[in-house]
């Protein structure tokens, strides 16, 4: 008998999974505010987040960030690092698709055109194109 309650709870449990919360933004003064709950009034990371509905994920991250700024990045990177490296990220990515465009490309380039001339006095004869001359060689 025991074992049919658990199966019937199990499958209550499948049939009332929870929804997503919707993706919320929050301004630069609310987060600074969330943070000095933390750091400054000493409260816990999990209590602020219950007090102000947010994650304890999102609140633990917006702190880590505040102390990496307060300490100019001894305990982390600054909001300055953190967006030189999202530039310098974008544009190493960049250079990558370029040097593979470059790299498929370079190879016609390189090969040495030859072009037949039907009009030439000695028919036959193989001319390299003069795009090829001195860049091929």
């Amino acid at each position: 008998m025991d074992i049919f309650r658990k199966v019937d709870t199990m499958s209550r449990m499948a049939n009332t999974t929870r929804s997503r919360r919707p993706r919320r933004q929050f301004d630069d003064d609310f987060k600074a505010q969330a943070v000095r709950l933390v750091l400054d009034e000493g409260k816990t990371v999990g209590a602020v987040a219950r007090e102000l509905d947010l994650t304890e994920t999102a609140l633990r991250e917006w702190v880590k960030r505040a102390q990496a700024d307060r300490t100019h990045g001894r305990t982390g990177l600054t909001t300055a690092e953190r967006e030189e490296l999202a530039r310098l990220r974008k544009e190493n990515r960049i250079l990558r698709e370029e040097r593979e465009i470059l790299k498929k490309g370079g190879g016609l380039l390189r090969e040495r055109a030859a072009v037949r001339f039907n009009s030439s006095p000695r028919r036959g004869r193989t001319i390299r194109s003069a795009y090829c001359v001195g860049v091929c060689e």
